[in-house]
């Protein structure tokens, strides 16, 4: 029975992960349904994890779930605050290292300008270029992607004769949902 849950539920994330590639809005609104989109990422990260033959241990879980209550970058420090809510503090390298494994397996990423992370909720190569759009009024980080942007910089790179390791670009501004409010 448990097999069968578990099955649905990454079917589930499976069908949504690839639907809300296209659909899946930069920025959620306020009101959407927190609990089923950080629901699907952690079924979407359990099937990524045992598909690769690696281990999603309790404490990498934990550190994925408190950057999945948030649509915010958070800092290490800050993620180990949470997790002392609900039990023992765990110590900052502990953090650490479950932020490495979840970063070389693409589900979180580090957001350079805030030293911080935040979940990865987008389904995209490690070698895909990441447009992070960062709201200075509520903090939300959304992920945008653009196929014309991602052609410019690699013509560009090439050219120069560069191999970039990690096409990142960080853009700050105001999201709809602040502007609107």
């Amino acid at each position: 029975m448990l097999a069968n849950r578990v099955g649905w539920g990454v079917s589930r994330a499976k069908a949504t992960r690839s639907r809300s590639i296209r659909r899946r809005p930069v920025f959620p609104a306020p009101d959407h349904d927190h609990h089923r989109c950080s629901s699907d990422a952690m079924a979407m990260a359990e099937f990524l994890c045992a598909q690769r033959g690696q281990r999603l241990t309790p404490i990498r879980r934990k550190v994925l779930a408190v950057l999945l209550a948030t649509h915010k970058p958070l800092g290490a420090y800050e993620i180990v605050e949470r997790l002392a809510v609900k039990g023992p503090r765990p110590a900052p390298i502990t953090a650490y290292r479950a932020l490495e494994f979840l970063r070389e397996n693409g589900l979180v990423h580090r957001i350079e300008s805030r030293n911080a992370f935040v979940a990865c909720v987008h389904n995209h190569s490690a070698a895909a270029l990441v447009v992070f759009l960062i709201c200075e009024c509520c903090g939300a980080v959304g992920e945008a992607s653009s196929e014309d942007v991602t052609a410019t910089l690699t013509s560009a790179a090439r050219a120069a004769g560069f191999t970039p390791k990690s096409p990142v670009i960080e853009v700050t501004g105001i999201c709809a949902h602040c502007r609107e409010g």
